[in-house]
């Protein structure tokens, strides 16, 4: 690619981020209930310093102004070092200007356009279907080029944001489900103070394991973002991690025994301390572990017998959960033997089933 055409490229992208500049801070209020903004500020500042390069232009300091200013880069820097990580402005250009970077350039680019495509104002309508009818859903969708491939949500109490790595193998669709995934927990998160009470008055103990059972809202979110029991949770995923996830699956009675025995642990109190509960909680995270796989065949299984408002009743208690997806698997047609949670485990929380009554369905 000659000179000239480098620089007509170059030109070309400097009309698309005006025009994502403009675009900016825009909100997707179809709902009343919905707030959404996509931010690729700094994304876009990251692919314009990669355009210059790639067009044998030099990099200006008012192109790393805008980088480091940008909000989703402002941002990012805090959360970091609020989690103890070493992160620098420097440390982070030496990432931009390296080579290994402007050989993915076009993807990123590429990805990055996809993803501006993206209908999330459609994710976060079908996401409002699986959360309670006073629930909100307020946040800044941040894709970023960074040097850590992990996504997360953060600050979900004050400003929520969601960052988005961008990753190239991560289409359009996928990255939709992504997003509505993270935006059922902040959905879930705006009624959290209806979900504390329910808690109040058992013993400390139980109480911390009743907290746990709040962990399966993973497998609740994956129902969500994929729209029903009948999708398949990675229907737009790679072949690999639909895959995995499907291996994975395969182990619910043993992932449930296994949770179940991590509840039971701290209730018995043999589990030394907060340090060693977390440990062990946070074990059944993994890529997508039995926080998600054993909550969302709960979830699927009660929403398939009972209907998605009982479901959300458990979302508000998520020992309720545990009790009726019980119930659900006495009233199951098929010839499939699911395990079930422990009388002892139900009683110690105080569980009980939710409420509504049985639907027709299935």
């Amino acid at each position: 690619m000659d000179r000239s055409t480098n620089r007509a490229r170059l030109t070309a992208w400097r009309i698309a981020c005006f025009a994502s500049l403009l675009a900016c801070g825009a909100s997707l209020q179809a709902d009343h209930r919905i707030q959404l903004t996509v931010d690729t500020s700094e994304a876009d500042a990251v692919l314009f310093i990669l355009a210059r390069r790639t067009a044998g232009e030099p990099v200006v300091a008012s192109d790393w102004e805008r980088l480091f200013g940008s909000e989703p880069y402002r941002r990012l820097k805090r959360r970091e070092r609020e989690m103890k990580r070493a992160f620098e402005d420097d440390e982070f250009q030496r990432f931009v200007l390296s080579d290994t970077l402007l050989k993915g350039a076009r993807e990123l680019e590429g990805t990055v356009a996809a993803w501006k495509r993206a209908d999330l104002e459609a994710a976060a309508r079908r996401v409002l279907t699986y959360l309670p009818s006073q629930s909100r859903i307020r946040a800044k969708v941040f894709p970023v080029i960074k040097p850590q491939t992990n996504s997360f949500v953060f600050d979900v109490q004050t400003d929520p944001a969601i960052f988005l790595y961008v990753d190239p193998a991560l289409g359009a669709e996928q990255f939709e489900n992504t997003v509505g995934h993270e935006l059922h927990h902040i959905g879930l998160a705006s009624v959290a103070g209806e979900m504390d009470p329910a808690l109040k008055g058992l013993p400390p103990r139980a109480r911390a394991a009743a907290e746990w059972m709040g962990a399966f809202g993973e497998g609740m979110a994956m129902l969500a973002a994929a729209g029903g029991p009948d999708v398949h949770p990675h229907a737009h995923s790679s072949p690999e991690d639909r895959a995995r996830w499907d291996h994975d699956l395969a182990n619910f009675s043993r992932d449930l025994q296994s949770v179940e025995r991590f509840f039971l642990n701290v209730i018995d109190g043999r589990l030394a301390g907060e340090d060693e509960i977390r440990q062990k909680g946070f074990a059944f995270f993994g890529v997508q572990g039995p926080w998600y796989t054993v909550g969302w065949k709960m979830a699927a299984l009660v929403e398939q017998r009972y209907g998605r408002e009982t479901l959300i009743e458990c979302m508000l208690d998520p020992r309720r959960l545990l009790a009726t997806y019980n119930r659900a698997t006495t009233m199951r047609k098929s010839n499939e033997r699911l395990p079930v949670w422990s009388p002892r485990l139900l009683r110690a929380v105080r569980a009980r089933p939710a409420g509504a009554a049985p639907s027709m369905q299935r």
